[in-house]
């Protein structure tokens, strides 16, 4: 690497430039690249441990790291690393900074994850007002907070109340971004989830479809948020009564998650208990038995078996009867 030839494979500028291919790698959905990239930059800054004037670095690339955890389904790794960049950001900049508030941001996103949704909403009140206060009411990182406020209400199922931080969420990024960017695409998609949770149909399909041809026209067709984005679609034909549609587009959702996060990601397992769920609905119980019985061993071995995930998945099992055989086996 140039920069590595020019100041020295231990340069703090090479620490940068990995950092810099992490976030790009990241982008890309190429987890093992970001991981590895980020992995050289922090062994760079822990063989200079006493260089104060580093420390921004060093938040930098831990809390990507942290980032890159959760996106991953390491939530202990992703807490851990954040509580201690969280503790450095405080003494480096203060408390009352915008760069902690991204971190308490941060953070509580990680416990939303872990269905801490508690702890995770007192982070992002704390967030809120110095955000508002440091960036100004109409900037993006506040619309980032308003839109994770809506999804903790939407895993507390309390979608009306959801709504209305989401709206808010769309409000200020589309105006500060234009309709067209990809993180408006996110706040849209995540906007349809609670209006469909209100059992409205036809605004949230078309805001699916709107955030499905930014996320392609920006990343291609192979890319976590059309994923996402063609589950909830999924959800939304099963709930219409569409089961053939439903089924195609959770098994475009599967098919993207596996490629990009493996087989033994929890959202590989969500998709898995989805489709079972729609197994169920069709009256197919040996699918669907073969279906919780994988989403439930991932969920176990990821997230616990405590966690909503897992214990939703068992019981919905338990609900079936012995399995006989399920075609394809």
């Amino acid at each position: 690497m140039v920069v590595e030839r020019r100041w020295g494979e231990s340069s703090p500028d090479a620490a940068v430039v990995w950092h810099t291919i992490g976030t790009i790698r990241e982008e890309l959905s190429d987890c093992d690249g970001a991981d590895t990239a980020y992995r050289r930059a922090a062994a760079i800054l822990n063989n200079r441990r006493g260089d104060e004037a580093l420390t921004p670095v060093r938040i930098t690339v831990a809390s990507s790291t942290a980032r890159l955890h959760r996106a991953s389904g390491r939530l202990d790794d992703a807490e851990r690393l954040y509580a201690q960049t969280i503790e450095l950001a405080e003494w480096y900049y203060g408390t009352g900074t915008v760069e902690v508030a991204l971190l308490l941001n941060d953070l509580a996103v990680v416990y939303k994850y872990a269905a801490r949704f508690d702890e995770a909403e007192a982070l992002y009140r704390r967030a809120l007002p110095i955000t508002e206060a440091t960036r100004g009411r109409g900037h993006v990182d506040v619309a980032t907070i308003w839109h994770n406020l809506g999804g903790i209400e939407h895993a507390r199922g309390r979608f009306g109340a959801g709504e209305i931080y989401a709206r808010r969420g769309v409000q200020i990024r589309q105006a500060a971004l234009g309709p067209a960017h990809v993180a408006v695409a996110k706040d849209i998609a995540a906007l349809a989830a609670l209006v469909q949770g209100q059992h409205r149909f036809d605004e949230p399909e078309q805001l699916y479809w709107r955030a499905v041809v930014i996320f392609e026209n920006a990343f291609g067709p192979v890319h976590y948020e059309l994923a996402v984005n063609f589950n909830n679609l999924a959800a939304l034909h099963a709930a219409r009564g569409n089961p053939h549609q439903a089924e195609e587009l959770y098994r475009r959702a599967l098919d993207i998650k596996n490629q990009l996060l493996g087989p033994s990601h929890p959202d590989v397992a969500l998709s898995l208990h989805n489709m079972a769920m729609l197994a169920v609905r069709q009256g197919d119980d040996e699918c669907a038995r073969d279906l919780f019985e994988r989403a439930m061993k991932i969920f176990e071995s990821s997230l616990g078996i405590e966690h909503p995930k897992t214990v939703t998945s068992r019981s919905k099992l338990a609900a079936l009867p012995l399995k006989q055989r399920c075609p394809g086996d």
